[in-house]
């Protein structure tokens, strides 16, 4: 029997999250905005997947500890889904490594770009926004693979 001090620290730690969470999506939200205000989001297409990954992850781990808050009953196939996509963090740890991922790719651009000038020629749209599905793609089968073995 958890004691009610216990109860009530892993309730606040869990409401502190979402609140990270919330901070989280709103600046990245606006980031996103003015990028595409902006039209900056063609030109700067790693950036925008940057922040689009850290928006997707921010955002679900405002549904993951809302739903762990919720303390949801966990049966049928409402309840596996539940369980295998939001409380198991799959979808929080899917955004978070693919910003990893995404960050390492950028690091490479920005290495091509400042080393070997001539490497534009070689270095397309096509391949940036290549790079940025394969970040995404990526971190999916990587987080899947764990929550599903």
């Amino acid at each position: 029997m958890a004691s009610p001090f216990s109860i009530g620290t892993d309730f606040y730690l869990k409401f502190t999250v979402v609140v990270i969470g919330v901070v989280g999506t709103v600046g990245n939200g606006l980031i996103l905005y003015a990028l595409y205000a902006s039209k900056q989001h063609k030109k700067h297409v790693l950036i925008f997947n940057q922040n689009a990954l850290d928006f997707f992850s921010s955002l679900n781990l405002i549904v993951s500890y809302a739903v762990k808050i919720g303390n949801f009953y966990l049966t049928g196939a409402f309840g596996y889904w539940l369980c295998t996509w939001f409380i198991s963090e799959l979808m929080v740890w899917w955004g978070t490594l693919g910003s990893m991922l995404n960050l390492a790719i950028i690091t490479i651009d920005r290495y091509l770009k400042v080393v070997h000038p001539n490497s534009k020629k070689y270095v397309r749209r096509w391949v940036v926004c290549s790079a940025a599905a394969f970040a995404w793609i990526v971190a999916f089968v990587r987080v899947a693979s764990v929550v599903y073995t």
